[in-house]
């Protein structure tokens, strides 16, 4: 495995600039993740590099992605904030070297490092303003001192990542809002038409859109699509 060291600094920019692109992608949140994993650990030529996020409700800390091909290590676990070095990495906002993991009291995960030859961490929060969104590691598997500028990097990265994965989240609950609110513009305009075609009040023409969804088993909408594509045809048709 190559030096931290020898790094390049075009290979940052690189790195930073797909993670930037991700930014105002298209990608799901899982797809963001896994680049974003990918990428750090390329660029830091680490082992293993792991993201784990925070859920501000529950305050548990979730591993999200990993590049490591180790089922052991895919494997779903969280931690408490503050609990071991990710919840504590977490709670204190401020990253945390360790040359020996095996050695390390607050390491907890000492079996998994062995069988991955795990050795040396860095560990940095990711951080949105002053908001902890997770944590990002990354492993070696030979001793190594990890320097100022390996830390200035992967806070780099990881401040890159949080902007790029709140930027997502919020992207999807948009997207979500956006759609349910369309949703609602179709059902209103069917409605509208089996009120007026079939002079019936507005709870009838709901009942009828909900009842005919069920029975075809298909979501309201379509249902609400089918009924306003069936009157432009008609109207279409007395036009011509």
């Amino acid at each position: 495995m190559g030096k931290l060291k020898d790094t390049s600094y075009k290979s940052h920019i690189d790195a930073l600039s797909k993670i930037s692109r991700a930014i105002t992608s298209d990608l799901y949140l899982e797809d963001v993740l896994k680049l974003i994993v990918t990428l750090t650990a390329n660029v830091m030529k680490a082992k293993i590099c792991s993201l784990w996020l925070l859920d501000e409700k529950t305050k548990h800390l979730k591993i999200r992605a990993t590049q490591a091909m180790s089922e052991e290590y895919l494997k779903e676990r969280s931690l408490r904030l503050g609990e071991g070095v990710v919840g504590l990495i977490a709670k204190e906002r401020k990253p945390i070297i360790i040359a020996n993991v095996l050695k390390d009291p607050a390491y907890k995960e000492k079996k998994l490092a062995r069988e991955e030859n795990l050795v040396s961490m860095l560990s940095v929060p990711m951080m949105v303003k002053k908001r902890v969104i997770g944590v990002i590691n990354c492993y070696t598997t030979t001793m190594y001192k990890f320097t100022k500028s390996d830390v200035n990097l992967l806070s780099t990265v990881a401040n890159q990542a949080a902007v790029a994965i709140e930027n997502t989240e919020l992207l999807v609950k948009t997207k979500v809002i956006g759609e349910e609110l369309e949703s609602r513009k179709k059902i209103e305009k069917a409605k509208g038409i089996l009120m007026k075609e079939q002079d019936i009040t507005e709870e009838d023409a709901y009942n009828l859109l909900r009842k005919s969804s069920m029975n075809k088993r298909v979501n309201m909408k379509d249902i609400a699509e089918a009924i306003i594509l069936s009157c432009e045809v008609r109207s279409k048709g007395k036009k011509d």
